[in-house]
């Protein structure tokens, strides 16, 4: 940098110290576009490199009274983009990060949600069928499946052949599996 140059910046910088709203316009002049080129070399983002460049010139704005201190203006306007814009760039990774979790969460919840309910849904629809078996395949369905009986167990409880009660289960199964049957192709009726 040349003598002359170096001694109209540190003007600048004194002048911006004392509050110099001019001096800041040209100062900002005279670096934003670096600052801008330097970002969007980083950020390889135009909008988030305009907002490093207003980012910068804020906190130069803001902390005017200490610049006249800088002794490399152009090393340190750089230093702090580069430090600014790695920062901004870990902000904006961690944020997507925590994004994406929470986008997985409430995914993995509206599952959890939608099988709690269709779960519920199918044990209502296989109450109301079992309930409407007949007497002797409901009892005989009941004690197999929710008492976990064999076929020869609840055969000696209700005093019947384990034929029968072979029987008994493969009609209440049938019917169940019927009315499922017919209620998936009503559903995918409904919604086609």
């Amino acid at each position: 940098m040349k003598m002359q140059e170096h001694a109209d910046i540190r003007n600048l910088l004194l002048r911006i110290s004392q509050s110099d709203q001019l001096a800041f316009r040209i100062l900002f002049r005279a670096y934003s576009n670096r600052v801008y080129g330097f970002a969007l070399r980083l950020t390889r983002n135009a909008i988030t490199a305009e907002e490093i460049v207003q980012d910068i010139f804020m906190k130069l704005w803001i902390n005017r009274e200490s610049v006249s201190t800088i002794e490399q203006f152009s090393a340190y306007l750089f230093t702090i983009t580069r430090n600014h814009t790695f920062n901004m760039l870990k902000k904006v990774a961690i944020e997507a990060t925590a994004k994406n979790n929470l986008s997985k969460e409430l995914s993995e919840a509206h599952r959890d949600t939608e099988e709690t309910i269709l779960y519920r849904e199918s044990q209502r629809i296989l109450n109301e069928v079992i309930s409407n078996l007949p007497p002797q395949q409901k009892l005989v369905y009941s004690l197999c499946h929710n008492e976990g009986l064999k076929y020869e167990e609840v055969a000696q409880r209700l005093n019947i052949s384990r034929l029968t009660v072979k029987t008994h289960m493969q009609q209440a199964l049938r019917t169940i599996k019927s009315h499922f049957l017919s209620l998936g192709a009503v559903l995918a009726w409904l919604l086609n």
